[in-house]
């Protein structure tokens, strides 16, 4: 559901011909929606960047890699369905995207760290794979 809103806000947007939107300056729901929609793709990124080292790290323990991958299907999921939800909660107001929009970031933030800890550091001081991602 968020990923169709995030779709139909960037096709229907009156900026989606023009060079871009000054997200500093966003002000409209549409621009503003628009802008949150740049952080969650750039989140999403991140997070599949962390996922493909997660996997490379661990190729050497196939079962490990299938059960990451699993996870990750489910974690996917879970996302959706519970920022849809919270997409259903404001749905009579014009925040609602931007809440789902939000939502999304901050459960795709999250799993990035998760990852991070999980699968790309050590117990003890070696250096970690990958830098802590932010949340």
């Amino acid at each position: 559901m968020i990923r169709y809103v995030f779709i139909i806000l960037v096709l229907f947007s009156p900026f989606a011909f023009s060079s871009e939107v000054d997200c500093e300056k966003a002000f409209t729901t549409i621009d503003i929606n628009y802008c949150l929609g740049l952080e969650l793709e750039a989140a999403e990124k991140e997070m599949q960047r962390y996922l493909t080292k997660s996997l490379e790290h661990q190729n050497h323990d196939q079962e490990l890699v299938q059960s990451i991958q699993q996870a990750q299907k489910l974690w996917e999921k879970y996302a959706e369905a519970h920022c849809d939800s919270v997409y259903t909660m404001w749905r009579g107001g014009t925040i609602r995207g931007a809440m789902a929009i939000t939502c999304q970031m901050s459960l795709t933030q999250k799993r990035t760290h998760e990852l991070w800890s999980q699968y790309l550091t050590y117990m003890d001081s070696t250096e970690p794979v990958l830098l802590e991602p932010q949340i």
